[in-house]
């Protein structure tokens, strides 16, 4: 893995971002199962495998190889999370197709979570721009994700923020923004 630099802790008024450590494990679990609990709550079977005890990401190995990153309140309390893989995974090469391979300059973010208590405080907003421009990985420019298709509002999030749409694949829209940092 490509060494990075944290150039900014604080993301909004009260809230750090760090690199997860392993005795992070349980809470992040417990906000990824909150938020696919919340998702199904609003009618969304987006992360529903979370709900069977299945994990795609499978994040207790990805807080220990260093790919997951906290968003904790002042009281530790976590407020959000995600997975920045500088390598593609299975899925992203599924998705992404050739530009997933070779010298791929992009990293690759999943499983943004936010806390519900968190909700409605622009902590998503905040995260996403901490991933641009918070934090500098080695041999990387682009930010890359995929949303499931049918959300509309997650579509318009990401699209709001400024990142480019690439196209879709298997009912996934793709997206990408070059990083601040270079």
């Amino acid at each position: 893995m490509n060494p990075f630099i944290i150039h900014q802790t604080h993301v909004q008024e009260g809230i750090i971002a760090r690199q997860a450590t392993p005795e992070d494990t349980e809470a992040v679990l417990a906000l990824l199962l909150g938020t696919a609990k919340w998702l199904q709550s609003t009618g969304s079977t987006q992360w529903s495998a979370l709900l069977r005890g299945e994990d795609s990401h499978d994040t207790p190995a990805a807080i220990r190889r260093g790919e997951t990153f906290v968003f904790a309140a002042e009281d530790g309390e976590l407020a959000g999370v995600f997975i920045l893989m500088q390598q593609p995974s299975p899925w992203d090469r599924d998705l992404w197709g050739e530009l997933a391979g070779g010298e791929d300059r992009a990293f690759y973010l999943h499983r943004l979570a936010i806390n519900r208590r968190y909700a409605g405080r622009k902590l998503g907003e905040a995260m996403m721009r901490w991933a641009e421009s918070g934090i500098q990985f080695e041999g990387k420019s682009l930010v890359r994700l995929d949303c499931i298709g049918s959300n509309e509002a997650l579509n318009r999030f990401y699209s709001g923020l400024g990142y480019a749409y690439r196209g879709a694949t298997n009912g996934f829209n793709l997206y990408e923004k070059p990083t601040a940092l270079r």
